[in-house]
């Protein structure tokens, strides 16, 4: 795609399903008795699919978090089912791109390869996987397991759990299906391929009994910023959701900038080219008809997360208990990564904001349930991404909303004309499959290409 024709994908984020905010349920527009309620779903992804966005992302965690009693009591955990979910919205939308969050810690290949295959088929070529390695024990408890498996080892299994997915998409070539009923061939068993795969993790021989699917293989997301994370992503993934305005309001162009160059260096090596992959930093807009309302839609979020869960949830993204130190003062320690086991770049962030600054423990939690927060005008939010877009930082954004649906629809009815305006984003959608709106090509069958 040409220089003067680039324009920026977009993906719609649904982390918890009142919005981003670990708190968005007690925003005053947010409709948190519908998150039970397949309309209230379907109202949304519509929208966005109004708004012609790339995508609908659906993030999911394996657990309750009851690290905390505040975990209970005051923060939602409860989420639907991604595949049941996707593929009901597959129905009731057209054009949408339908990516969810995968486990590769607590699922099996065969699984994985078997549900992603059926969604594509189901919406027409519009499934996405984000690959994730999960996080915490809670979840590893679920799972017959006491501890989380350690972080390197996490990743190795997550390459080669999607090495053995994609070997199964490919199990069958794309025209083995005959279907000839006057010879009584319904396929055709040359064009049927066992993957018989053997590695440290998995043993799995195949085929898949779902033929390949209609993008070949669905879209690889990735959303690590550690060390193994940029690896597996400059390795597999198409799109990757990066930490874009980290904690910080506004975020730092040269911080993303430095990412975006980091992940894409490392794919030469895998002999890729860079316009396989698209980095879409994450951004919460809060958006105001003026400057002083965008200030007032972020005081309500600022207030929305009482004390001892703000504190509970810095204590585990820190992995250790820091309620005994006094809430108006600084953390008396630099928290420290090696032999952390849960998010290491979410961890780095929070070291970054504690070297920049010196924030009280109830600024630093403010600052972390508003971690992608950016408060402006519709023009203002859109000179952000702008300024992001075109000097090299993103290649589009994986936009979240501070509450749901409401912020979503501003999001659509505000910011998307002006990206518009400024030729920065779609009109109208050009093709009907994930892979066409985000200008990816389809893989080619590994068999297949031996065979011939």
């Amino acid at each position: 795609m040409s220089k003067v024709k680039r324009q920026m994908a977009l993906g719609a984020m649904m982390y918890f399903p009142a919005g981003e905010h670990i708190s968005s349920w007690r925003h005053p527009k947010a409709e948190a008795e519908g998150l039970l309620d397949f309309n209230y779903y379907k109202r949304i992804v519509q929208t966005a699919e109004r708004g012609k966005f790339d995508m609908f992302f659906y993030a999911d965690e394996l657990y309750v978090w009851d690290r905390f009693e505040s975990g209970i009591s005051h923060s939602n955990s409860i989420r639907p089912e991604p595949f049941s979910l996707l593929s009901a919205l597959s129905v009731v939308t057209e054009h949408i791109g339908l990516a969810a969050t995968i486990s590769t810690t607590y699922n099996e290949p065969y699984h994985i390869a078997r549900k992603l295959a059926t969604l594509d088929y189901l919406s027409n070529g519009r499934a996405a996987w984000n690959i994730v390695t999960s996080q915490t024990d809670e979840e590893a408890r679920n799972f017959g397991k006491e501890k989380h498996l350690q972080h390197a080892l996490r990743y190795e299994r997550a390459s080669e759990f999607v090495d053995v997915t994609q070997g199964l998409w490919d199990s069958w070539e794309d025209d083995a299906l005959l279907f000839d009923k006057a010879s009584g061939y319904f396929a055709d068993k040359d064009k049927l391929h066992n993957l018989d795969y053997k590695g440290k993790d998995f043993s799995v021989r195949g085929p898949l009994n779902v033929t390949r699917p209609p993008q070949g293989h669905p879209v690889l997301i990735q959303a690590g910023a550690s060390e193994a994370g940029k690896e597996l992503a400059a390795a597999k993934a198409e799109v990757v959701f990066a930490p874009g305005s980290t904690f910080a309001p506004g975020g730092l162009l040269q911080d993303g900038q430095r990412l975006y160059e980091d992940i894409k260096g490392r794919m030469v090596k895998y002999n890729r080219h860079r316009d396989e992959l698209k980095i879409l930093p994450g951004v919460m807009p809060i958006i105001g008809r003026t400057e002083s309302e965008a200030k007032e839609q972020l005081a309500i979020i600022e207030e929305l997360t009482p004390q001892q869960l703000g504190l509970d949830l810095l204590s585990h993204y820190l992995g250790q208990d820091i309620s005994s130190y006094p809430l108006d003062e600084p953390l008396p320690f630099l928290p420290e990564i090696d032999g952390f086991n849960q998010s290491k770049s979410g961890l780095e962030r929070i070291r970054e904001i504690l070297k920049q600054e010196t924030l009280t423990l109830r600024q630093l939690y403010q600052r972390i349930t508003n971690k992608r927060g950016i408060a402006g005008t519709p023009e203002q939010i859109a000179d952000h991404l702008e300024e992001w877009f075109i000097h090299g930082a993103a290649d589009g954004f994986n936009i979240a909303f501070p509450h749901l649906p409401g912020s979503l629809d501003d999001f659509v009815d505000l910011v998307i004309p002006e990206l518009q305006r400024r030729g920065l984003f779609r009109t109208e959608y050009t093709g009907r499959t994930l892979r066409d709106h985000l200008y990816l090509q389809r893989p080619a069958n590994r068999f297949q290409s031996v065979r011939v």
